[in-house]
């Protein structure tokens, strides 16, 4: 017998069962699986977004009440910070390694998985208690290092603030693990609505502490707090990721799951879980190194200067241009993973790199119009979220530009972010360790040199642009070679998708831009709810125009999450 010569990089999803295959039933297959996870997703992203929009109304109480200077930076650092070591030291295992693993528990184990998971849960318990306790104890040292230019009252209150805040490390890793159990029997939609409750709580919190404290006055927004303010929003942020888990308990018991500690860990299958792993604690190390030198850049930006950008800037621009990723792309990266670990389980390499190459086009399809909109509604963005209170100064000059950059890096960490799950999928995790270190790479050394080149006020948009470097870097490499992994990912395809969703964006943009200019010089000095008429606006047309340019040139994955969407607002 002879070998079947080899064909191209991009031909054999085409047709990945050879001359026997059905085109046909093949096309109704893929249909309906992207059906499915555009269903799934559809009901992950309705939770998302009203997260979201409740998290903007936190956002905006927060720069009321703080402003956008020192101050504000003080209770950001210590407020992000359990996040960034949560992921650190569990986060990676969770959110990447444990969904394949619970999968194929659930696919071979005849209990179909409980005594795996409950030995999972009892593990990942004990674990994080013990590391959350050795964070609280090094709080000064985690400032120390993390931060630039924090000393004395300032330092204080940093530190307390992490001590107060490091109890969500616990709760952070428990929510991410019943939710991701959830996810791999299913149950998608409990996961991205349990953290409205916590944005509930904060806004509670920070309306209390309005109501007490009142907003940063004078030099207030450059100096630290009192230790009542200190423990009304360290406790009350900590409150709220704690009720974020609560949340989730009773759908883990409606999934049929009833947790048992379980201790009896030899021959049990998680030696090879945490073998895979070590690729991705390792992968987050390097990300985390990353994140530390950000925060020392911009740490230093609102150290140095009363009118540098640094923390809030950059983490509140961040929070308002994840909104279209965390709806869209989290949304169908959580359904598309079950589904591509089952495909990986399979030894289907085909279909996985069908699955994957039509969420990145259903993901792109949103994504890419943000991008463009987002420099013509930055100002108004800004002046309707965050240019009130303690902010009102400086906010729209402050936030403006961060806001205007910010699209393309997220651009480039979707096409990044839905590539490695593939990856994870196939349990290539010393692969995206070796990606992720040229990514980090990479934001360190522009981040180094453009903020050392620029003045404190351009801080927050000197990082911005490091970090579109970085997973532009990161986004070609991991394609390439999960393209290579796979033989094929419709490539030709996706850059005829690509092509038609960049005309019909420029032309939608460029027909929105002369309106918005029109609408801006109505008014020199909007107020907000002007700016809130006027943002809604230019959006409404924007979409209009994207929308009727898309089904000209029939950009089909427009129109398929559009039905989705549309299918589930009537349900």
């Amino acid at each position: 017998m002879t070998e079947r010569p080899a064909r191209p990089a991009d031909q054999p999803t085409e047709d990945p069962v050879g001359d026997t295959a059905d085109p046909a039933a093949q096309a109704a297959q893929q249909s309906a699986q992207q059906s499915a996870l555009l269903s799934h997703s559809a009901v992950m992203a309705a939770g998302t977004t009203v997260s979201r929009l409740t998290g903007f109304v936190r956002a905006a109480l927060l720069s009321y009440a703080l402003g956008a200077s020192l101050h504000s930076d003080i209770f950001a650092f210590g407020n992000t910070v359990p996040n960034a070591l949560y992921i650190l030291l569990a986060g990676g295992i969770f959110n990447a390694v444990l969904v394949p693993q619970l999968v194929r528990a659930l696919r071979h184990d005849p209990d179909r998985g409980d005594a795996y998971t409950n030995r999972v849960i009892t593990v990942a318990g004990l674990f994080l208690v013990v590391a959350t306790a050795l964070l609280v104890l090094a709080a000064p040292l985690i400032v120390d290092v993390a931060t630039t230019g924090y000393d004395g009252a300032v330092r204080d209150s940093a530190i307390a603030f992490t001590r107060l805040c490091m109890p969500q490390v616990f709760f952070y890793g428990m929510y991410v693990l019943v939710g991701q159990i959830l996810n791999a029997r299913g149950s998608f939609g409990p996961m991205m609505w349990a953290p409205i409750a916590n944005n509930v709580i904060s806004v509670a919190v920070l309306i209390v502490y309005i109501g007490v404290f009142g907003q940063a006055e004078g030099n207030e927004v450059f100096g630290a707090y009192t230790s009542g303010q200190e423990l009304l929003l360290g406790l009350g942020a900590t409150l709220g990721i704690a009720v974020q888990l609560l949340v989730l308990v009773p759908y883990l018991r409606r999934s049929g799951f009833h947790y048992r500690p379980r201790f009896d860990l030899r021959g049990s299958g998680l030696g090879h879980t945490l073998r895979l792993g070590l690729w991705t604690v390792l992968f987050v190390v390097v990300n985390q190194i990353a994140y530390v030198v950000v925060q020392k850049l911009a740490t230093s930006g609102t150290s140095s200067s009363t009118d540098g950008t640094g923390v809030t800037v950059y983490s509140f621009s961040f929070l308002v241009v994840m909104v279209p990723h965390s709806i869209v792309t989290v949304s169908l990266a959580t359904a598309m993973m079950t589904t591509i670990s089952a495909q990986a389980d399979a030894h289907d390499r085909p279909a996985m790199a069908r699955t994957l190459s039509s969420t990145l086009r259903a993901a792109l399809a949103i994504i890419v119009p943000f991008v463009a909109l987002l420099p013509v509604i930055a100002p108004d963005l800004a002046r309707v979220l965050f240019a009130h209170g303690a902010a009102a100064d400086v906010g729209v000059d402050a936030y403006t530009p961060t806001l205007s950059l910010f699209g393309l890096g997220i651009l480039f960490f979707t096409i990044h972010y839905l590539v490695l799950r593939g990856f994870y999928a196939l349990e290539q995790n010393r692969l995206v360790f070796f990606v992720q270190c040229g990514v980090a790479a990479v934001n360190i050394a522009v981040g180094i040199a453009l903020v050392g080149a620029t003045s404190a006020k351009n801080t927050a948009p000197a990082l911005v642009v490091s970090y579109a470097a970085a997973y532009a870097v990161g986004a070609t490499v991991s394609y390439l070679l999960l393209r290579h992994r796979l033989r094929g990912l419709y490539t030709r395809r996706l850059l005829s998708f690509g092509g038609r969703l960049i005309i019909a964006t420029g032309l939608a943009t460029a027909l929105t831009f002369p309106i918005a200019q029109v609408l801006d010089g109505l008014s020199e000095d909007p107020s907000t709810l002007v700016a809130a008429v006027r943002l809604v606006c230019v959006g409404a047309v924007d979409v209009l125009f994207f929308l009727i340019f898309a089904r000209l040139l029939r950009i089909t994955e427009v129109s398929a999450v559009l039905a989705t969407l549309t299918r589930r607002a009537r349900t």
